[in-house]
């Protein structure tokens, strides 16, 4: 009779275990599902970055008035009045705008960005401490 008890309750113990296996999948699947939910709705409550591309700007430097424009591919080029000042290769990266310059070997110059429309200023600062106030202006492709 002993033996027969510790049997069946044995038995009765493995089928619980059974039982709960898929109930522990299950809690597991809902939060995995939360978990991926909850990641979607972050990912759509966090702002686009700020697009550089098929943008341009004008602002004074040293002395002269310059515009830049960077074009879909983001290339820039950057001119003042009919004179050809720089051009290379511009990139966001997190918050910075960072600009390659094609003419010297300074390497990547970063400056800070926040979203502007057009005709909105902004005060911007690179890496190395210059700032400049720089206002957006209607995309305008430049030539060299």
């Amino acid at each position: 009779m002993r033996l027969t008890i510790v049997a069946l309750t044995a038995l009765a113990l493995v089928a619980c275990n059974k039982a709960e296996a898929p109930a522990d999948t299950n809690v597991a699947d809902t939060n995995a599902t939360a978990d991926a939910n909850a990641a979607d709705a972050n990912a759509v409550a966090t702002p686009a970055a700020f697009q550089l591309n098929e943008t341009s700007w004008t602002y004074s430097r040293k002395g002269k008035e310059m515009q830049e424009s960077v074009d879909a591919s983001g290339n820039y080029i950057v001119n003042s009045g009919s004179e050809h000042v720089d051009h290379g290769t511009a990139v966001m990266k997190g918050d910075k705008a960072c600009f390659t310059s094609a003419m010297t070997k300074e390497g990547e110059d970063c400056w800070t960005t926040k979203p502007v429309e057009i005709g909105q200023s902004m005060e911007t600062t690179n890496d190395k401490g210059e700032t400049l106030n720089v206002t957006r202006v209607a995309y305008t492709p430049l030539t060299m």
